[in-house]
C-alpha cells in the first residue's frame, strides 16, 4: 500500500535510510543519521508541502520516496529533484517502480515541469528504472564524491513533465 508518510513511519524512514548510508552509493553521507535529523526533514517537507511517501507491507514501511526544490534560486521553480529508497529486503520486488508512478502524477499535478534524479554512476538497476519511465541522460559529475575508499560519479537523468500551463516568474 502507497500512502502519505506520517511521524509514525519515521523510525522505519529513518532505518531504511541509514542502511543506504552505511552500506551503499545512493547517499553520498558517512554517518548515520539521528531520529531527531529525520524529525526535522519531515517537519520541513510538511511545511514546505512536499510529498513523502510510503509502501507499507505488513504494517512496516519497506520504501519511501519524496522530492523537494532542485536548486534555491526562484527560476527553478518548477524543476524538483526525487529521491526513493527501499528496505534492503524489498529491493527488485516493484516497489520503487510503483513509489516513482505515485511520485510522478503528483509532480504533474503540481504542474512541475521537471524531474530530476542524481544517480551514482555505477547504480545500473536504478538507471534503467529510470530509463523505463522516460528519464534521459543530462550529464555526469565525475568524481562528485569519495565514499567507501573510491571516488564516484554523479549522473543526472531529467523526466520532462507537463509543466504549468502559464508559468510565471515569481
Amino acid at each position: 500500500m502507497i500512502r502519505e508518510a506520517t511521524s509514525k513511519d519515521l523510525m522505519d524512514i529513518l532505518d531504511i535510510y541509514n542502511d543506504a548510508i552505511l552500506y551503499t552509493t545512493a547517499v553520498y553521507d558517512y554517518k548515520p543519521q539521528t531520529l531527531e535529523s529525520r524529525q526535522i526533514w519531515y517537519q520541513q517537507k510538511r511545511d514546505e508541502d512536499y510529498p513523502i511517501l510510503v509502501c507499507e507491507q505488513d504494517n512496516k514501511v519497506v520504501g519511501f520516496a519524496t522530492f523537494g526544490p532542485f536548486r534555491v534560486w526562484p527560476a527553478y521553480q518548477y524543476s524538483i529533484e526525487h529521491s526513493v529508497y527501499l528496505d534492503k529486503e524489498h529491493r527488485r520486488k516493484g516497489i520503487g517502480t510503483s513509489l516513482m508512478k505515485e511520485l510522478i502524477a503528483i509532480a504533474n499535478e503540481r504542474e512541475y515541469k521537471t524531474l530530476i534524479a542524481g544517480i551514482d554512476a555505477a547504480n545500473e538497476k536504478s538507471i534503467a528504472m529510470h530509463k523505463n519511465f522516460g528519464f534521459v541522460y543530462s550529464g555526469t559529475i565525475e568524481k562528485a564524491g569519495f565514499k567507501f575508499n573510491r571516488w564516484l560519479d554523479l549522473a543526472f537523468y531529467q523526466l520532462e513533465l507537463n509543466g504549468p500551463k502559464d508559468p510565471v516568474e515569481e
